[in-house]
C-alpha cells in the first residue's frame, strides 16, 4: 500500500460553484493546490474573475447563475468549450432567507429551494456526460454537495425554506449516489457548521463570540473545509459513497443543549 499521493488531484478537473467568495473558494484553493485544474462559476462575473485571477493559471472563471435549469445547462455547455470530461463537481452554490413565520414570502421559500435543491439536481444531471467519461471503477468520479448542519438540527432562526432545502439535499445526496454509482460517480456531500462567509455574516463578523457555542471553542479554517472536500474528492474517499461528512467542531455531535446559527 502507498499512501504518498493518497489526496492528490493531479490531472483532475473540477468544477466548484459559488466558487468565486466563502466555502466555495476555500474548496477550490485546496484542489488547487492537490494538483487540479478548477473552474469556478458564481452568478457575479467580477467576482468570479477576480477570484480565478487570484488562485493562479489552474483556476478558469466561467460566470453563470444556476438558479435555474436553463443556467445549468447553460454552465455545462460553457464547460464543455474547454473540457471533455468532469472529474469533480462541487455544488456549493446556496442562498438563504430569513424571515417571522407570519410574513415569510413566497419568493423566500422559492428561491433558496431552487438554488439549494433544483440546481443541484439539473445540473449534475447536465453534467452526467461529462462525469461519466471521466469515470472508471478504478478512479470514480466525484459529485460532493454542500449541505449544512441545518439540514441535522434546528437553529434559532426562523429560515424555513433554508432548514427544507438542506435537510433535502442530504437525502437527495443518497438518492442521486445510489443511481450514479452504476457509472462509478460518487455522490456525497459535507455538513458545514459555522465557517466565515458571507451567507454566515455571524461566524464571518463574530468568529470569537460564536466560537463559545461551538466545542472545538473555534469557526471552521479553510484548511478544515478544504481538507474534508480534498478527502472526498481524491483516492482517499474513493469508497465513500452517499454519506454526509459533519464539519462542524461538534456542533451536531458532540453538544451539551447548545444552538448556533451556520
Amino acid at each position: 500500500m502507498d499512501t504518498t499521493n493518497l489526496f492528490r488531484l493531479d490531472g483532475r478537473v473540477a468544477l466548484v460553484t459559488g466558487g468565486s467568495r466563502g466555502i466555495g473558494r476555500m474548496i477550490a484553493a485546496g484542489f488547487i493546490a492537490q494538483g487540479a485544474k478548477v473552474y469556478i462559476s458564481s452568478r457575479k462575473a467580477d467576482a468570479c474573475f477576480e477570484t480565478a485571477e487570484a488562485l493562479g493559471p489552474n483556476c478558469v472563471a466561467l460566470p453563470q447563475d444556476v438558479s435555474t435549469v436553463a443556467g445549468c445547462k447553460a454552465l455545462a455547455a460553457q464547460l464543455a468549450e474547454h473540457e471533455t470530461k468532469l472529474d469533480i463537481l462541487v455544488n456549493n452554490a446556496g442562498a438563504a432567507w430569513g424571515e417571522p413565520f407570519e410574513v415569510f414570502p413566497e419568493k423566500g421559500w422559492d428561491k433558496v429551494m431552487d438554488l439549494n435543491v433544483k440546481s443541484p439536481f439539473f445540473l449534475t444531471q447536465s453534467l452526467h456526460e461529462a462525469l461519466k467519461a471521466a469515470a472508471s471503477p478504478a478512479r470514480p468520479a466525484k459529485v460532493i454537495n454542500i449541505t449544512s448542519i441545518d439540514g441535522q438540527r434546528l437553529n434559532p432562526w426562523e429560515t424555513y425554506s433554508y432548514h427544507a432545502s438542506k435537510s433535502a439535499l442530504i437525502y437527495l445526496t443518497k438518492r442521486m449516489a445510489a443511481r450514479l454509482v452504476r457509472d462509478h460517480i460518487n455522490v456525497t456531500s459535507i455538513a458545514p457548521g459555522a465557517f466565515a462567509s458571507e451567507m454566515n455574516k455571524a461566524a464571518r463578523d463574530h468568529g470569537d463570540a460564536v466560537a463559545q457555542a461551538i466545542p472545538a471553542k473555534r469557526i471552521g479554517a479553510d484548511e478544515d473545509m478544504a481538507g474534508t472536500a480534498i478527502y472526498l474528492a481524491s483516492r482517499a474517499g474513493d469508497y465513500v459513497v452517499g454519506d454526509t461528512i459533519t464539519v462542524d467542531g461538534g456542533l451536531v455531535n458532540a453538544a451539551l443543549g447548545s444552538s448556533i446559527d451556520a
